[in-house]
């Protein structure tokens, strides 16, 4: 028994679409230090993996052993309960994938956050940007009903 040609219309409609990779192995090659916001998320969404005083601690003491090895340079950071948001500049010399990676790698082995496979970055090219993504991390908690004021918020780091 075959389906009438408007139910089998009516199904494609219903179909999810198809979640694309991130790009990844296309980034252009860096001559000199390069600024990023990154964000990084946890699996499954809208669970709190992040925001615990213990698991903070871990975090920030992470970034600081990745700051002291000259792996990035930090400037801000703000933890939400499942994603974390990092303003970094990194060396041409230094593979954002491979620090990531290892950053995340290290976090799931000691505190047993679940990453989500990949990781955003937007790099940011003039200074009137960085400005603006400073006060975009440091505004999240109250966007997101988390904090009335940003200097509740106890998981914002700059450094």
């Amino acid at each position: 028994m075959t389906m009438p040609e408007a139910w089998e219309e009516w199904i494609d409609d219903l179909r999810l679409p198809v979640r694309r990779l991130l790009p990844h192995g296309t980034r252009t090659e860096r001559r000199s230090p390069s600024t990023y916001l990154l964000t990084v998320c946890t699996r499954p969404r809208r669970l709190n993996q992040l925001c615990h005083d213990t698991v903070a601690a871990l975090i920030h003491a992470s970034l600081e052993f990745q700051q002291a090895r000259a792996t990035w340079r930090l400037h801000a950071c703000v933890l939400m309960p499942d994603h974390v948001h990092l303003i970094a500049t990194v060396s041409p010399e230094t593979s954002l994938d491979h620090t990531v990676t290892y950053w995340k790698r290290y976090l799931a082995r000691q505190a047993g956050i679940e990453w989500q496979r990949d990781f955003f970055e937007h790099r940011l090219r003039r200074d009137e940007h960085f400005d603006a993504k400073v006060e975009y991390l440091r505004m999240n908690p109250v966007r997101a009903g988390l904090a009335a004021r940003p200097e509740e918020w106890p998981y914002f780091w700059t450094w």
